[in-house]
């Protein structure tokens, strides 16, 4: 989280999945400015794990940067652009509501191109 604060991610919000869901315990869901920026800030979590001793189990889609998952086992980070985090809206999957600056990507985008 505090990689995260520093190199401005927007709209940071963490979802308790403990006992709802086999995969994680935790979900972090977050949005980068661009691709660049949640490209970037997939890099510093990757970064910082990695000093720490920690490997990731998984990293999704860097190619792109629209949305970069980082499994960590027991937390699972999203991180995403605010318009294709409102078009899959993952949030709505465990009753939480959006951010309100993402809500505005709702309204306008049919797919998250």
């Amino acid at each position: 989280m505090d990689v995260l604060d520093e190199h401005s991610a927007q709209d940071t919000i963490t979802i308790d999945i403990k006992g709802k869901s086999s995969v994680a315990d935790v979900m972090i869901v977050t949005c980068g400015r661009s691709n660049r920026h949640v490209g970037a800030l997939a890099d510093y979590v990757i970064k910082e794990l990695r000093e720490n001793g920690i490997r990731p189990l998984g990293v999704e889609g860097q190619i792109g940067n629209d949305w970069v998952l980082v499994d960590m086992g027991d937390v699972i980070l999203h991180i995403f652009r605010p318009e294709v985090r409102a078009f899959y809206n993952l949030e709505k999957i465990w009753s939480v509501p959006l951010p309100e600056s993402v809500q505005k990507f709702t309204e306008n985008a049919s797919s998250p191109e």
